[in-house]
C-alpha cells in the first residue's frame, strides 16, 4: 500500500495543466468495440482505472498501439468473445467501475455482453438497473447469476424504441446510447444524462457514422445505422482535477494558473467556487487564481440565510466536486451545508478533517455544516487513509495546508483518478514524497 508524505503549510506558485478528463475516457474507451475500423484516441490519461480498460480491451482482442504520451490506436477487427466467460475477466472487470460499459458496445456489435457486477470507490451503492431496463427495452434478454454476481445480456437483434430514464445516469445513458446506435429503427431517450463528456461520446460517435440528434438536451434521438467507421478523438480537459487545483489554490493561498480549461463546459463549477468567496479570473482559456492573503468569505443567500451547496444531475454541480468544496469551506469565512445527493457515503471521510481541527457538524450521511475558520487557525497534520478517489485528493489539499507533517496511506485510491499528482505537484512547490 503506498503513502504520500505532505509537509504542510507552503504557498504554491506557477501553472499547471489537467490531465485529459477520467470519465470521458472510460466511455470513449469502450465504444471502440462498435467499430472493427481504426480509432485514434489523444490526451487519454495516464491513470490505473484507464490502464486497466485498456488492458482488459486488450485482453479482448482489440489491437492497441501507443503513438505518444496520452495518445493510442484501437482496433477491435477480431474480438475473443469467450474471453468475455472466463475466469480471468470475472476477475479483471470486477475491479473496474467503468468496465459496466462494455456491455452496451458489445451487445450492438456481437448479439452479447456480460460483465461481473464492479468495483470502484466505496462511496454507496450505485445501481446499475438504468443500464439494463435500457438494454432490456432495446429488446435484450437479462440473466444474472446471483453465486458469482454475473451480468448477462443477449439479443439477435436490438430494435429501437421510447425510454425515459429513471434516472439522469451519465453511464446509464452512455451504455444506451452505445447500444442503440446500432439497433434497428428509431430510439429515443428522454432525461438522458447530457453532460459534457456525454457529448463528448455522442459527438464521436456521428463522425463513426452514428445518427444522434439532440446532443447537449436531456432528450436524444439516435436513428440506428447498419455498421460504424474510424475516426480520430480528443478528450477534454478533466473537470473535477481542474476544481481540484482551484480548491488547492485557495486552501494554501496560492497564486496558480490553470492552462487549457476548456472554459465553456466547466458548468457551474466556476460559479460554485465563488460562492465560497473564492476569486479566479478568466484568461483566454486558462483560469487564474490570485493569492487569497486576506482569506475568502462565503456568500450567504440573499435573505441572509446560511448557503447551501448541493450537487445534481449536468447542468448542476457535478457530485465529484463537493469533497473538495467541503474542504476548502473549512478555511472560509463564514458557514456552508454541503449537500450530497447522489452518494450515501461520500461524506464519512469528514472525520480526519475534524481530527485536523476542522469545524464540520455531519448531519447524517448526505449533509455536513461546516463552519470556516477563516485563517485564524491553522489545520494539525495527522496520518490518514485515502477512502476514494475524491475523498483522497480532499484530504492531499487539507494536509498541503495544515501545519506540520502528514502521511496519507492508501494513495492507490488517488492514483486512480489522478496522473502522477506528486510530481505535478512538487513542480509549483509542494512538499510531497511518495513512499
Amino acid at each position: 500500500m503506498g503513502t504520500f508524505r505532505i509537509e504542510g503549510g507552503h504557498q504554491l506558485h506557477g501553472e499547471i495543466t489537467p490531465q485529459g478528463a477520467k470519465n470521458e475516457a472510460l466511455q470513449i474507451l469502450c465504444a471502440v468495440l462498435l467499430s472493427g475500423e481504426k480509432i485514434t484516441i489523444n490526451n487519454i490519461p495516464d491513470i490505473i482505472d484507464v490502464n486497466k480498460l485498456i488492458a482488459l480491451l486488450e485482453d479482448l482482442g482489440v489491437k492497441i498501439q501507443k503513438k505518444g504520451k496520452g495518445s493510442y490506436t484501437f482496433k477491435a477487427d477480431d474480438i475473443n468473445l469467450e474471453y468475455l466467460q472466463s475466469d480471468q475477466f470475472k476477475q479483471d472487470g470486477r475491479g473496474l467501475r467503468g468496465s459496466i460499459m462494455l456491455v452496451g458496445p458489445l451487445l450492438a456489435r456481437f448479439g452479447k455482453g456480460y460483465i461481473p457486477k464492479p468495483g470502484g470507490d466505496k462511496i454507496g451503492r450505485r445501481r446499475l438497473d438504468t443500464h439494463f431496463e435500457g438494454f432490456i427495452k432495446l429488446g435484450a434478454k437479462f440473466r444474472y447469476n446471483k453465486e458469482e454476481y454475473f451480468y448477462g445480456v443477449e439479443a439477435e437483434k436490438l430494435k429501437g424504441t421510447y425510454m425515459l430514464l429513471d434516472e439522469a445516469s451519465v453511464t446509464g445513458t452512455a451504455n444506451i446510447v452505445m447500444a442503440a446506435v446500432l439497433a434497428e429503427g428509431t430510439t429515443t431517450i428522454y432525461n438522458a444524462a447530457c453532460e459534457p463528456y456525454l457529448q463528448q461520446l455522442c459527438k464521436m460517435l456521428n463522425r463513426m457514422g452514428a445518427k444522434i440528434s439532440g446532443i447537449g438536451s436531456n432528450l436524444l434521438t439516435i436513428e440506428g445505422v447498419e455498421t460504424l467507421g474510424g475516426t480520430e478523438h480528443t478528450m477534454l480537459p478533466d473537470m473535477i482535477e481542474i476544481g481540484s487545483w482551484v480548491g488547492l489554490a485557495a486552501m494554501t493561498r496560492s497564486e496558480l494558473t490553470i492552462k487549457n480549461v476548456s472554459w465553456d463546459d466547466l458548468g457551474q463549477i466556476p460559479n460554485a467556487f465563488q460562492k465560497l468567496g473564492i476569486k479566479l479570473e478568466r484568461k483566454g482559456d486558462d483560469i487564474y487564481i490570485p493569492r487569497h492573503e486576506n482569506g475568502y468569505e462565503v456568500q450567504n443567500y440573499i435573505d441572509g440565510s446560511i448557503l447551501t451547496i448541493a450537487d445534481a444531475p449536468w447542468p448542476g454541480l457535478t457530485p465529484d466536486l463537493l469533497s473538495i468544496l467541503l474542504v476548502v469551506a473549512i478555511q472560509a469565512k463564514g458557514e456552508v451545508v454541503i449537500h450530497q445527493k447522489m452518494f450515501e457515503s461520500r461524506l464519512f471521510f469528514v472525520d480526519k478533517l475534524i481530527d485536523m481541527g476542522a469545524k464540520i457538524i455531519l448531519c447524517d450521511p448526505h449533509r455536513a455544516t461546516v463552519i470556516g475558520h477563516d485563517f485564524k487557525s491553522t489545520l494539525k497534520a495527522t496520518t490518514m487513509v485515502s477512502p476514494d478517489i475524491r475523498a483522497g485528493v480532499s484530504l492531499l489539499i487539507a494536509a498541503l495546508s495544515a501545519k506540520g507533517t502528514s502521511t496519507i496511506n492508501n494513495i492507490e485510491q488517488i492514483d486512480r483518478g489522478y496522473e502522477n499528482i506528486d510530481e505535478r505537484l512538487r513542480a509549483i512547490g509542494a512538499k510531497i514524497v511518495r513512499v
